[in-house]
């Protein structure tokens, strides 16, 4: 059956003079909220619930870089950005505080992510980790637990779920645009 009333748009607000810069085929759910110095790149998907706030500092996304239900992005007031690579894969309901993702890097469900920590590419937290200030999570390293600490190098299966998600979810996005655009 047909839809008989508008979809939501998402919410795209500028604070002070910043305004959101979002690449033209990049998906951002009908209910994501994305506000102030903003960048997301080109093929990155942000999903349903997602809210990225880049009030009082700024948050780039890279490119084919997906952004899961639920999580938060924000950033620490004149101190921490947060900058997300290219091919960068965010579960479901993560928080992302004032870090840095390399291109590549994996996060995974319900994950914190705060001030000052870094994932390099290569590199995997976690579902449900939480990744104290200041840590960094090496290339080939997953990490886990409350607060996180390293568990285990990467195995052959986890490098290629890392490499396979982002490309899922590029083109869950184009599905996704397609059938909103025939609504």
């Amino acid at each position: 059956m047909p839809v008989t009333k508008p979809v939501q748009q998402p919410l795209i607000l500028p604070f002070g003079d910043q305004y959101p810069r979002i690449a033209a085929d990049a998906f951002i759910a009908p209910n994501a909220v994305v506000v102030g110095d903003v960048e997301i790149g080109a093929g990155s998907s942000l999903w349903f619930n997602v809210t990225v706030r880049g009030d009082v500092h700024s948050i780039r996304i890279g490119a084919g870089t997906n952004i899961q239900d639920g999580t938060v992005v924000h950033v620490t007031t004149d101190r921490f950005s947060t900058t997300i690579g290219d091919n960068v894969s965010v579960g479901h309901m993560a928080l992302l505080h004032g870090c840095v993702l390399e291109d590549g890097a994996f996060v995974g469900m319900t994950a914190t992510v705060m001030d000052g920590c870094v994932v390099e590419g290569g590199g995997m937290l976690a579902a449900g980790a939480l990744l104290t200030p200041g840590k960094r999570v090496k290339a080939g390293e997953l990490w886990a637990g409350r607060p996180a600490a390293f568990l285990r190098p990467i195995q052959d299966k986890e490098v290629a779920m890392m490499q396979n998600t982002p490309r899922h979810y590029a083109a869950l996005g184009v599905k996704y645009r397609a059938t909103l655009a025939g609504i």
